[in-house]
């Protein structure tokens, strides 16, 4: 008998000439503009850019359907009189237009809440300020592998909300969550994971308290039944474990767990009472650096219940790093070039530059997201040879490793550049030999490129054409 996702068809009657609010056209939106005119709601379109900003194509659509739409910086003035709002993550709900709506009695949600909400299916959710990516993409590899027919969205991949449909009770469906994707969430994933807390998108969000407020949600809805991964080097993941009715699976890679995963030199172990199991040896898989040697511990605790450890293991070897992650571009005169665009924060950097044993040429900097650089500093004097810096956190890197380099008595050669293109020419004239050239910015992207993949992405074509 074929599966019929009854909560689904309730939501699909429910919007049928009912007012909806799409807010932002950025990529986990987009796929509900076909699906509202399909199902035949009256939408009206927001987005704070100009419509000459906009894709030509998407305005076309919007006029096509006959949609209404609201395009600018005050565009959230005529956000009146709605039946349910789907904000964008980058509008918060926290924004006075949507919590007057709500008092109105609006519905605001996101697509993906109203996903994790009606998916027929298991869900597992990964949060945390660093490692979010690898572990979602090493979870989703292992579940595939052993044979799950396995969803991956959220932050990553492609919006699902418009595939539920398709979705039957013994998939899988495996979700990054960001900060802003988990603000005010109403619902929580069936095994949640959290890979750490640190300071992270401080220019957007009220406080740390709300950014901290915001990865909790990841589990404040879980029951009982519920699984919940959480970091046991991290202060705040691990007095977690104090707040949830779900059960808790701990991974470390500092302390002897009694029960939990843990990295054990170059050993990962799963801890039970007394058994300390050895499930794989680091120099057995083709990541590189102890934080990924965290999040390979982080995925086995998330799958334990669902695939054999030995099988989820054989995946482990064979996955290479996720594109703009310690990701490997090339070698010139014996010089080795990675791109970690993806490391937007200064905590994301330090792991970078932990990974190498080799001297390293650092090139960082960018969007100031309000983050504190002295603790870059430290790593940055002990480990690289050359610093690169561009962007509008250049001068406040500079002058945390000017004072770090004051205190140890030592000295790195300092560029502050213009452009990427400017570092890369300087990296490729200075290198040499056996040594690496790392892009770990440890800053967001936004005052030079779209986003971290486009910065990654031009990083990795100026690298080619050397």
């Amino acid at each position: 008998m074929e599966y019929k996702n009854k909560k689904l068809e309730e939501f699909n009657e429910y919007i049928r000439f009912r007012k909806v609010a799409i807010i932002g056209l950025g990529v986990s939106n987009l796929p509900l503009i076909d699906y509202m005119y399909q199902k035949r709601a009256l939408v009206t379109v927001f987005d704070e850019r100009d419509e000459k900003s906009i894709p030509k194509e998407i305005v076309d659509k919007i006029k096509l359907y006959k949609f209404n739409f609201s395009f600018g910086k005050e565009n959230l003035e005529k956000l009146k009189n709605f039946d349910i709002i789907f904000r964008s993550p980058s509008c918060l709900p926290t924004k006075p237009e949507l919590k007057e709506e709500a008092k109105k009695g609006a519905i605001i949600t996101t697509e993906i809440e109203m996903l994790m909400k009606m998916c027929p299916c298991k869900i597992i959710g990964v949060t945390g300020s660093d490692g979010k990516t690898t572990t979602t993409s090493l979870i989703a590899a292992i579940l595939k592998e052993a044979g799950y027919h396995t969803y991956l969205g959220g932050n990553i991949g492609t919006p699902l909300f418009t595939k539920l449909s398709e979705m039957k009770p013994e998939d899988i469906v495996v979700l990054e969550l960001s900060s802003f994707q988990l603000m005010e969430m109403k619902t929580s994933p069936n095994i949640a994971v959290i890979t750490n807390i640190t300071p992270n998108h401080l220019n957007i969000h009220k406080d740390y308290q709300e950014y901290i407020d915001a990865k909790k949600n990841i589990f404040k809805y879980q029951n009982k039944d519920n699984i919940i991964i959480l970091n046991y080097d991290n202060e705040i993941t691990r007095n977690c474990a104090k707040e949830t009715n779900s059960q808790v699976i701990f991974f470390s890679s500092k302390e002897k767990l009694e029960n939990g995963f843990i990295v054990d030199g170059k050993i990962i172990k799963e801890c039970n009472a007394n058994l300390r199991k050895h499930i794989l040896d680091t120099q057995d898989v083709i990541l590189k650096g102890e934080h990924n040697y965290q999040n390979i511990a982080t995925a086995l605790a998330a799958t334990k219940t669902l695939v054999n450890e030995e099988d989820a293991a054989e995946t482990i070897k064979k996955f290479n790093s996720v594109e703009h992650r310690l990701e490997f571009i090339r070698k010139i005169n014996n010089v080795k070039w990675y791109n970690d665009s993806a490391s937007s924060s200064p905590t994301r950097t330090i792991s970078g530059i932990s990974a190498f044993d080799e001297e390293l040429i650092l090139i960082a900097g960018g969007y100031d997201k309000n983050l504190d650089y002295k603790p870059l500093a430290k790593p940055i004097v002990e480990k690289v040879k050359t610093l690169l810096l561009i962007g509008q956190t250049s001068g406040k890197i500079f002058d945390a490793v000017k004072e770090e380099m004051e205190k140890q008595k030592k000295n790195l050669r300092i560029y502050m550049c213009e452009s990427l293109k400017e570092t890369v020419d300087i990296a490729n004239r200075i290198a040499k030999p056996d040594q690496v050239v790392l892009f770990s910015p440890g800053s967001a992207s936004f005052d030079m490129f779209k986003n971290a993949y486009d910065r990654g992405n031009q990083f990795k074509k100026l690298v080619n054409k050397l």
